[in-house]
């Protein structure tokens, strides 16, 4: 079995596609198609159900893909670790960040760190909180930025606290809200809401202030992203509760502050298996040492 063979396999499996597949290994289909059907002959199982229109993994492909995909994650290490041992940084490292990251300006240590490790290849992967701490814990990310409620503490991983923020109220501009000093949670829960999904970390910041006031406010709609969120607010179709360093970032809509609204702790974490020589770069652009916090 060769590392090629596991390769083949895995660009299949997130493309759906052999075609797709084949583009972005830089090979023809039919030295994709033959290396693929090589390696289920020597495993003795098919991998992919193939029609026409679709091609899925059959329940053996979907246990080895895991195993492959980690295969792929210790050579690709191997190969970074040694090019460190020369004074080389390369490889990829793959950060999950929350759609709301404020605590730090990462498109500018993104440009510092390509600027710095040129032959780093970055994977953004954005999700909320807690699937980020689960896919670090998984070995799927090196880094993840979270944003939770306070008093919450990832488990299970390494980290540091970034920062702490309190939430501000998001209306459209011409909400009779805006230009007030601040708002009570009480007159806020007359509103009705956008927010994250129920269970989302995004949306335990808010839900837990209210319940702790005794309040009851009614979520019209539930988005995955503040953006879709800053059009529906924009379009007077509901209020929100943001952090304060973010919501500025949103167009078309007014910032109002919160009399004891909600708040949230941004994370930076990271495997407590280690880190690979591109992490541990680029966690010392972004100025934290990989040898602190805890899981």
């Amino acid at each position: 079995m060769e590392l090629q063979q596991m390769r083949y396999v895995v660009a299949v499996a997130e493309t759906g596609s052999f075609t797709k597949a084949a583009r972005q290994c830089l090979v023809v289909q039919s030295a994709l198609s033959h290396q693929v059907a090589r390696l289920e002959r020597e495993l003795g199982a098919r991998l992919f159900s193939r029609t026409s229109r679709s091609v899925r993994l059959t329940p053996a492909g979907a246990a080895f893909l895991p195993s492959a995909r980690q295969c792929l994650d210790f050579a690709e290490r191997a190969f970074a670790e040694v090019a460190a041992a020369v004074g080389e940084v390369r490889g990829r490292v793959v950060v999950g960040v929350i759609p709301t990251v404020a605590a730090v300006d990462l498109l500018g240590a993104l440009k510092v760190f390509r600027e710095r490790y040129p032959q780093v290849r970055v994977a953004l992967r954005m999700m909320p909180s807690h699937e980020l701490v689960d896919q670090v814990r998984q070995g799927a990310l090196d880094l993840a930025f979270l944003g939770l409620p306070p008093g919450v503490t990832p488990s299970g991983v390494r980290g540091r606290e970034l920062a702490r923020d309190e939430h501000v109220a998001v209306v459209a501009p011409s909400h009779a809200l805006v230009g007030r000093g601040s708002v009570s949670l009480s007159e806020l829960a007359s509103e009705l809401f956008v927010d994250f999904p129920a269970g989302s970390p995004g949306r335990m910041q808010s839900d837990q202030a209210f319940t702790a006031a005794g309040l009851e406010r009614e979520v019209a709609f539930e988005v995955t992203t503040a953006e879709l969120m800053a059009g529906l607010i924009s379009e007077g179709l509901g209020v929100a509760v943001l952090p304060s360093r973010y919501a500025p970032r949103l167009s078309g809509v007014e910032t109002v502050p919160v009399e004891g609204g909600p708040s949230r702790v941004e994370h930076l974490v990271w495997s407590a298996a280690g880190l690979t020589p591109a992490a541990e770069a680029f966690l010392e652009v972004l100025g934290v040492p990989g040898n602190v916090g805890g899981g």
